[in-house]
């Protein structure tokens, strides 16, 4: 007979694997009658609970988040299906929608950035591309899945990092939690820091903040920096900054970092 310890261990190897064989899924959508691709993600069992309402996160470079062949680079995406999955599964998130915009090709750069850049002749159209969010597609998303109108997250990451916190700075009575990977702080001399320096509003976003340690040193001390300026404006125990040492900026590096910003943005009650 096996000793009481291996006994304990094969017990949790077992329980483990019937997790695994348990793992509910969820299941994406596609809405190509938006100006853009818009690629919905719904939890496990949405279609079973009738009445349940789900909060909702809008993320940024929709093609690089659920499908590996539409991702920039084939093959390399973020996997942040599978991620919501498995938090949902462990239960160390709750269940959400999320929603993935597509971006605008060559136009990227200027909806994803709040200023225009002098130098670069470039950008400057983040409050168009918000009102086009807030105004045309939330509406859209309120109105065809049982969301929670007033529990919204926006995410994104490099240029989609830069406008979701940028929106989230302007937009703080719609935007409750942010989360900005490796966002690009760099834009327009440092463009951002004023939004943050700026920031007037008693709610503050929960706000995920990260950067990998092989983006560079200046990419490093940039994302430093803007975590100190959202201190000094009051950002505490509501901000969860990270540093990856490891990670390049790539999809492949945020992907690894997914399912944790999913449970900070969506901790269980």
């Amino acid at each position: 007979m096996a000793s009481s310890p291996l006994r304990a261990t094969l017990k949790r190897v077992f329980s483990l694997q019937n997790r695994r064989r348990g793992v509910r899924r969820g299941a994406l959508e596609h809405h190509a009658e938006f100006p853009r691709i818009v690629t919905v993600y719904l939890p496990p069992g949405y279609g079973e609970r009738e009445t349940t309402r789900y909060p909702v996160l809008y993320m940024q470079d929709g093609q690089n988040l659920f499908e590996p062949q539409r991702a920039f680079v084939p093959g390399q995406h973020w996997r942040l299906a599978e991620a919501a999955d498995e938090a949902i599964n462990e239960r160390t998130a709750s269940p959400m929608i999320v929603v993935g915009v597509d971006h605008a090709g060559p136009a990227r750069i200027d909806e994803y950035t709040p200023t225009r850049d002098a130098k670069r002749k470039a950008g400057g159209k983040a409050d168009a591309y918000g009102r086009m969010l807030l105004d045309e597609l939330k509406p859209l998303i309120d109105a065809r899945y049982r969301t929670v109108a007033n529990d919204v997250a926006i995410g994104g990451s490099s240029l989609g990092g830069l406008v979701s916190l940028y929106l989230g700075l302007t937009h703080p009575g719609v935007f409750r939690a942010v989360a900005a990977l490796s966002p690009s702080v760099w834009w327009d001399n440092r463009s951002i820091l004023k939004s943050v320096d700026s920031f007037a509003a008693l709610r503050h976003p929960h706000l995920w903040l990260d950067i990998g340690g092989r983006e560079g040193r200046d990419a490093l001390d940039d994302v430093r920096r803007l975590r100190d300026h959202l201190l000094a404006k009051g950002w505490t125990d509501n901000l969860r900054y990270f540093e990856d040492r490891r990670a390049d900026h790539s999809e492949r590096a945020w992907a690894k970092r997914a399912k944790g910003v999913l449970e900070f943005l969506f901790s269980p009650a």
